[in-house]
């Protein structure tokens, strides 16, 4: 540990690890379960966003909040009339998940205010700590902010029985038809750049002995399909022959299969893609002895690549059109959701490589695959980067661990860059 970071510790670590205690004790979920639970706009995340708010105050900051409900933290700079660096994550998790999920690129957000206080640091422009309601739902807060929520969005239901979205908005004084209105609840040229900690939710920087803070190239593009609807004819299974069959499970599984064969081919032509299909169900009505007439799927496909995604989206309708004359069934599919690839920032991305380097701090560059609040960001026209934390035990889950000293690295990566911002 080099002397840097030992006074970094020293001055932040204290402070960090009150607040993930803090936060695990007013969101623990309720016996028997073991992790945290603070869906957006719930009474959780609301106690969430009052701590931070207050541990902002007494810090110094000044406290604002939007009309998405997301919280905004500052930092006065030199010259306040500049566009401001942002740097945040979401408050929420998923139902019993894990504590660090969007938490702690909050906690490494807090970072930078306490070092450069500490240093006595005035940075020449406003540093703004951002912290983000309802991501897990669908990036509710930052899509919100940046003024591309739809009002279709407003009808749905992040849990069967809950609250609509609109509801939730509504019981929170927030004005549903403003957010959905087509314009940012903001002047983004406010905003000089996005930077986004987040742990790594893989284990890729785990397996490493050191280059443990991963550098994100970008975030890739998702293509999702919530349902894939398989429409056949159920029948007896005895009394069917091959030839007369109109399986829906089948061609459901042969999807499946196919899809997964040309995977491999792509990752064999160096394609960057990923692609899963997290559910594959009949009704309840299914029976042993049924061909299945009916059967549904899920589908997501990633990339980081523009012309890859492009391509094996292609691959999947084909798929899909060919299956559908060849076993003698339809496919219906609810509207795909496309979120286009997201590269981070080149300038920003130098800043954060030239700071790990100078404080000797190895870092790995890697693409994210997960969605984050920063994509959004990006896709506004807001230069953005992230940075990874390496964590243990995945993530969405009430074992996911992190190491504090991998946490205060990547919070130090993140505070140089800042400081390097405007040299």
């Amino acid at each position: 540990m080099t002397q840097d970071t030992s006074d970094f510790a020293r001055v932040c670590g204290p402070f960090i690890e009150k607040l993930f205690s803090d936060v695990r004790e007013l969101t623990h979920s309720p016996a028997p379960r073991r992790g945290v639970t603070r869906l957006g706009y719930s009474p959780e995340e609301d106690r969430t966003v009052e701590y931070l708010k207050r541990a902002g105050e007494a810090l110094g900051l000044e406290s604002e909040e939007d009309g998405a409900g997301n919280l905004w933290l500052t930092l006065p700079g030199r010259d306040r009339s500049l566009p401001a660096l942002v740097s945040g994550s979401h408050a929420d998790s998923v139902l019993d998940g894990g504590n660090y999920d969007g938490l702690a690129g909050i906690a490494a957000a807090f970072c930078p205010v306490l070092w450069l206080k500490a240093q006595g640091i005035v940075l020449p422009r406003d540093y703004r700590v951002l912290v983000l309601r309802c991501e897990e739902q669908g990036l509710v807060g930052s899509t919100g902010l940046l003024g591309k929520l739809k009002p279709v969005d407003l009808d749905r239901r992040f849990i069967a029985g809950a609250p609509t979205l609109g509801e939730l908005l509504a019981r929170h004084g927030l004005d549903a038809q403003k957010l959905t209105g087509g314009k940012p609840l903001m002047d983004l040229t406010k905003i000089a750049a996005f930077f986004e900690a987040h742990i790594e939710q893989s284990s890729k920087l785990d397996n490493l002995k050191t280059a443990r803070v991963g550098l994100v190239t970008g975030i890739r593009g998702i293509r999702l399909n919530r349902r894939i609807r398989a429409i056949g004819v159920g029948a007896h299974a005895g009394a069917i022959d091959f030839p007369y069959r109109h399986d829906a499970a089948c061609a459901c599984a042969r999807f499946v299969s196919h899809i997964y064969d040309k995977w491999a081919h792509a990752l064999a032509m160096g394609d960057d893609l990923v692609v899963t299909t997290g559910s594959i169900r009949t009704p309840d009505t299914a029976i042993p002895n049924k061909i299945a007439g009916e059967c549904e799927m899920t589908l997501d496909m990633r990339s980081l690549d523009d012309e890859a995604f492009a391509r094996f989206s292609a691959v999947i309708d084909r798929e899909l059109d060919e299956l559908a004359a060849e076993m003698g069934v339809t496919f219906e599919a609810d509207p795909s959701i496309i979120i286009p690839p997201n590269h981070s920032d080149p300038v920003l991305m130098a800043h954060l490589r030239k700071g790990a380097e100078s404080l000797g701090i190895g870092v790995q560059e890697m693409p994210s695959g997960a969605g984050h609040d920063a994509a959004n960001f990006g896709a506004a026209g807001i230069p953005f980067a992230m940075l990874f934390i390496a964590n243990q035990k995945g993530s969405h889950n009430p074992d996911e661990a992190m190491r504090m000293d991998d946490f205060l690295a990547a919070a130090r990566v993140l505070t140089e860059a800042l400081v390097r911002y405007d040299e």
